[in-house]
This record gives C-alpha cells, sequence and structure tokens, in this order.
C-alpha cells in the first residue's frame, strides 16, 4: 500500500534484517548468508542505505541523510561505530535503526491528514464529495514540496501555481477526469486511475504510471516508466528510453503533440531540451522482455494534436521540436481533406434555406459525435464555474 505511510514503517521494519544483510561484504556472512553477532556494517554500506532512510536530530526540521546522523558522536555507543574500523556492529546498527525509526511525518498520509487542503476542483455534490487535494508546503523542510490529488471524478482541473514548482505530485484514484498541471515538476506518480487524461509541465525526474487503464498521459519529462497498465496512451518527449516494467497490456506511444504558453521557459527551468528524444525506443525491463506486442507505436492514422484550452502569458506557440515526418503528414493531409470539404461546401451553390438545414445536420452530426466519443463532457467541464464558488489559491 504506497499510500499508507505506516505500512511503510512496518514493511521496512520487517525486512530491516534482510535489508543490512545486503549491504555485507561476503566474508561478514556465514555460508547461508546471514548475518553474525560480530558481521560488521561498512560506513559505505550506510551511505547506500541513505537513499532510503534519512531523519533529524532532536526533532530539529533540519532532515540529515542517515550516514551523517551514524556518525554523530552522541549515537556511537548505540549503533556500535568504530573509528579505527570505520564501520557498524551489526546487531547493534539494526537495533538502533529499529528504535528510533518512525512513520514519515511528511509523507502522503501525513500530508492528507494535515497538509494544507486545496479546493482546486468544483465542489459538486454527488460527484466530488470524497475528491482529496492537499500540500504540505508550510511544513516541509526541503525544497521540494508534495502535493497528493486523490479521488478527482468527472471533473476538468486545470492549474499553474507555485505551490507546483518543484513538487513530487501524487495522483491517485482519479476517474474520467482531465486533469491540466501546468508547472515545471520534480516527479509525478500516476496510480490507479481510470479513463483519464493527464497533462503535465515538464518533469525534472520521473514520471511513473501504476496500475492505471485508458489513461493518456502528455508530458515531458526525463524518465517514464511503467507497471501494471492497460490501454494506456503516452504522448512524449524524453531524453531516455520509457521504461515498460512487469504487467503492462496494450501500451501505445506517440510523440508529443502540445504546447502552453510557457512550456519552453519550463522546459529550460527543469533542464529538458528537444534532443534527444527516445519516445519510440522504449526499454522492456520485465519477465515479457521478448514480448514487444506489450506496445505499439501510435499509427499516424490515429494521431491528432491536443489544443490545450486555456489562455497565459508566455512566447511558446508550437510543439516544441516539432513532429516527426510521417505525423506531420497525417495532420497535412487531414488538413488538406478539411479545406477541400470547406470548398465543395461553398461552390455547392445552396440557397439561405438550404444552408440552414445543412448546417443543423452537420451540428446535430457533431453533437452525436461528441457524446459517442466522450468529449461531450470535456467540453463541459470547461465552462467557468459559477461567479462565488469556493475555491481556494495555491
Amino acid at each position: 500500500k504506497n499510500w499508507n505511510d505506516q505500512d511503510h514503517r512496518t514493511f521496512v521494519q520487517s525486512h530491516l534484517s534482510d535489508m543490512l544483510e545486503l549491504l555485507l561484504e561476503p566474508e561478514q556472512l556465514t555460508a547461508s548468508s546471514h548475518s553474525t553477532h560480530s558481521s560488521l556494517v561498512s560506513y559505505e554500506a550506510i551511505c547506500a542505505l541513505s537513499f532510503l532512510i534519512e531523519g533529524t536530530v532532536n526533532k530539529s526540521r533540519m532532515v540529515h541523510p542517515l550516514h551523517e546522523l551514524a556518525l554523530w558522536q552522541p549515537c556511537h555507543g548505540q549503533n556500535g561505530y568504530s573509528k579505527v574500523s570505520r564501520a557498524f556492529s551489526f546487531p547493534k546498527l539494526e537495533s538502533w535503526l529499529r528504535s528510533c525509526l518512525t512513520t514519515n511525518p511528511f509523507g502522503m498520509t501525513a500530508c492528507l491528514k494535515s497538509g494544507k487542503k486545496l479546493a482546486w476542483a468544483q465542489q459538486v455534490e454527488g460527484t466530488t464529495r470524497r475528491a482529496k487535494i492537499a500540500c504540505n508546503t508550510h511544513v516541509v523542510p526541503e525544497v521540494f514540496p508534495m502535493v497528493i490529488m486523490s479521488q478527482v471524478y468527472k471533473q476538468t482541473l486545470a492549474k499553474s501555481s507555485d505551490t507546483l514548482v518543484g513538487a513530487h505530485v501524487r495522483i491517485h484514484r482519479c476517474n474520467e477526469s482531465f486533469i491540466y498541471l501546468l508547472s515545471p515538476l520534480r516527479s509525478v506518480t500516476i496510480e490507479k486511475c481510470r479513463n483519464s487524461t493527464f497533462v503535465l509541465g515538464p518533469v525534472q525526474a520521473s514520471v511513473h504510471v501504476q496500475s492505471c487503464d485508458n489513461v493518456k498521459v502528455i508530458v515531458v519529462c526525463h524518465r517514464l516508466c511503467l507497471s501494471s497498465t492497460a490501454g494506456c496512451t503516452f504522448y512524449i518527449l524524453t531524453p531516455t528510453q520509457p521504461l515498460i516494467l512487469s504487467g503492462n497490456q496494450a501500451v501505445s506511444f506517440a510523440p508529443f503533440h502540445t504546447h502552453y504558453p510557457m512550456l519552453e521557459d519550463h522546459m529550460a527551468q527543469v533542464g529538458l531540451a528537444t534532443l534527444p528524444n527516445y519516445w519510440d525506443s522504449p526499454m522492456l525491463v520485465c519477465k515479457e522482455s521478448g514480448d514487444t506486442s506489450v506496445f505499439r507505436l501510435l499509427p499516424p492514422s490515429d494521431f491528432y494534436t491536443f489544443v490545450i484550452p486555456f489562455e497565459m502569458e508566455g512566447d511558446t506557440t508550437e510543439t516544441p521540436g516539432g513532429l516527426p515526418h510521417a505525423y506531420q503528414k497525417a495532420l497535412s493531409q487531414r488538413e488538406q481533406k478539411v479545406q477541400i470539404w470547406q470548398k465543395t461546401v461553398k461552390e455547392a451553390g445552396l440557397t439561405k434555406d438550404q444552408r440552414k438545414q445543412f448546417q443543423m445536420l452537420v451540428e446535430n452530426k457533431f453533437y452525436e459525435w461528441l457524446i459517442q466519443t466522450g468529449n461531450r463532457q470535456q467540453l463541459d467541464s470547461l465552462v467557468p464555474p459559477a461567479v462565488g464558488s469556493k475555491q481556494v489559491a495555491g
């Protein structure tokens, strides 16, 4: 349960001994690969464990990595550090860690419980009563805050905000929604979402999509990772190969195909450029590694540009880096067909009544198409909320 910090702590506590044994040098292990009472854990191993564990001294707001805490003089008696060997006694170190480990005070559970609640979603009775959006900006001591969005249902939610800049964004159990987060982000996790579209500002680190069905993700990011997804499409610009982990089905990749006025400025802020771009070179990192049918490149015939329907200041007026030739050609041919159609209608010589009747037929067909494709909901949700509706800035 990635969203429960208490479960995370319990998991680490239960497997702490195994984790520490993985870090031991071979000569510190028994024949059955277990530690002994005299096993020593090297300082370098503790530095590696700092990837997972950090903490404070005397509950201060200054957060330190584990290896710095372990070298703090008052802790040496508890964690068994020897200056001579520059190593830690395995049983003492394990006991010290167990006694000090606590639930992450800046984690997801804490953020939802005590973080600042953000009323970004429209509070419509019957649809968003369970929606939860919160951030921990006011309590987290580090430079990267966390923003959590959970259970947004049948909504269009759009935000470009200082709260989002450099944030770790966690999106959870959102369904039948269109979510636009148009700010430079640190990382994004999208988990257990269905039938939704996510348009994200440039992501400095990784976008991880897990246990999602029929979602579209449109993003410029450093890394994309997928696990246990089904029927999802990714329109991406990335300097690294997308990683397809285990459990995915019917994944589609397509070139990044949209823009908003501040996009190139935001890309510069997080250090992302248009080249190299490995959107079409995913890497299978799973037991299905030989099964390339897990993914496909979206056929140009199914490719359409995506318009972000919001006004903002900025200089970007087209998709950064342009489109691959095959996709640009498909768009040009489609545009040519539209021009031929318009010319045919113009030269048909219809009377005023015939033009009116023809217009009604076209509008009715368009309306039917909107309903059949589900795009009616997207257009309706773009209508601004009534004056006086509750919104919280941030």
